[in-house]
């Protein structure tokens, strides 16, 4: 069974978004599911992907000072798949997504300074075979930083 299409996972999956470490015993006293309905329905989530326990870090408490968005363009449209290849492998990507405009790629990158961007970008990206064009646009300020809203899917389906 999806998570999609079942309540009880939605709860645990929201009660896990707000606290990824909340015990299976308090899960099941919020929810009032017996703890072995709730350890058998986490180990499912897990194990069909819908959900990854992560250690979320604030990228400018550890010194990611330089997050931005790279647009990319490729040409030949022929290399879309080496370029993806490629740039999946740079450690400084968070977010990659093919995307449609005037570019084919959007990259989210963190980097420690401008320098390191300067690198990433020269070095690492405009060196990629059918790279054609970049634009990048620097985040100033993050003002909101989230995981999706659970109830936004579950209205889609009803």
């Amino acid at each position: 069974m999806s998570a999609l299409d079942d309540d009880l996972d939605y709860q645990i999956l929201k009660l896990l978004q707000k606290d990824g470490r909340m015990s299976f015993t308090e899960i099941s006293k919020e929810i009032n599911v017996a703890v072995s309905t709730i350890r058998h329905r986490f180990i499912n989530l897990v194990e069909d992907g819908t959900l990854k326990i992560i250690g979320r870090i604030d990228p400018n408490k550890i010194g990611f000072n330089a997050y931005a968005s790279v647009l990319i363009s490729v040409k030949p449209k022929s290399l879309m798949n080496t370029v993806f290849e490629s740039l999946i492998k740079l450690p400084e990507i968070s977010f990659l997504a093919s995307v449609s405009g005037d570019y084919d790629i959007e990259a989210n990158v963190m980097c420690r300074d401008m320098e390191h961007l300067n690198e990433l970008l020269g070095d690492k990206i405009h060196t990629l075979e059918g790279v054609f064009d970049t634009k990048t646009n620097m985040y100033m300020k993050i003002h909101k930083f989230s995981q999706p809203d659970l109830e936004l899917a579950k209205l889609s389906r009803q």
